[in-house]
């Protein structure tokens, strides 16, 4: 028998009916489809470098990524259609940004570390 299972089958209802009753289904699933779509190399770095920057141009974010403009702008119309990201018009020019900050943590404690007082991303 594996080391990393329990022997017997011994159930704590007490805790078990706590954790049950503090579980939001719906939070849970918007927090599955929130990693499904971050968890997209590209995404992730449209993610990251908006909250670094706060707002960037298409072209901007492009040129971050390496990728085309048209691969660019699907990654950022999927991050807008879930509510990540907003963006303006400037004349024929599109900007964009994180939509609200409940993400900027997220984004942050999956690609900041603070070391030696700096922080810095992880590669």
């Amino acid at each position: 028998m594996p080391n990393d299972m329990c022997d017997v089958t011994c159930v704590n209802e007490e805790k078990v009916n706590h954790v049950k009753k503090k579980i939001n289904i719906d939070a849970v699933n918007e927090a599955i489809h929130l990693y499904k779509l971050l968890a997209d190399r590209n995404r992730l770095q449209i993610a990251y470098a908006l909250l670094v920057e706060h707002e960037l141009c298409v072209c901007d974010i492009a040129n971050i990524i390496n990728a085309t403009i048209a691969t660019t702008s699907h990654h950022l119309r999927k991050l807008h259609k879930a509510g990540i990201t907003t963006y303006r018009k400037e004349g024929k020019l599109a900007f964009y940004s994180l939509a609200d900050s409940h993400i900027k943590p997220f984004i942050a404690q999956g690609l900041l570390n603070e070391k030696d007082g700096e922080t810095y991303a992880v590669q």
